[in-house]
């Protein structure tokens, strides 16, 4: 298997389908927490703000981080190559991806996740998105070069 690079791009049209998502649900959540606060029921305006909290958090972060890849830990590239997957990120920092390489993808095809064990056994996951390729045939030829790297011979055993 010859080194291999893919440079990720913007995903805006998914962007505006997560903020879609997030955004009204977060507003209802926070809807809901004025009622009951006001309403005299305390604890659950807790629970309420909590699951507002959590919806926001999450919502920035597949967004600042996924799809307009912004956060300096965010991947902008992936290589494939013989001593593994390399994960390049914005801020420059190189992960490799050398064992226990797993791909999960999603039942409507459109996105998928990366997970495996780097140099120091520590587990990573990364989550790519369909829009996030150039075209779709580089989309469909990177999972089909992971489903290749993901078998155990492919990548040398680790000496510690």
């Amino acid at each position: 298997m010859s080194d291999t690079r893919f440079n990720l791009v913007q995903d805006r049209k998914g962007m505006m389908w997560d903020l879609l998502l997030y955004v009204p649900t977060v507003v209802a959540l926070l809807s809901m927490v004025l009622k009951f606060w006001y309403g005299g029921d305390v604890s659950l305006a807790y629970l309420f703000s909590f699951l507002a909290s959590f919806f926001f958090i999450a919502g920035a972060n597949r967004i600042l981080k996924t799809r307009l890849m912004l956060l300096p830990t965010a991947p902008i590239a992936i290589e494939i190559g013989k001593q593994g997957i390399q994960i390049i990120m914005r801020n420059g920092e190189q992960v490799g991806l050398v064992k226990d390489l797993r791909i999960y993808a999603d039942y409507s095809g459109r996105s998928f996740g990366l997970a495996g064990l780097n140099r120091l056994d520590e587990r990573l996951q990364f989550v790519f998105h369909k829009g996030q390729f150039s075209n779709l045939e580089a989309y469909q030829a990177i999972q089909e070069m992971l489903k290749l790297a993901s078998s155990p011979s492919d990548f040398p055993p680790i000496k510690k």
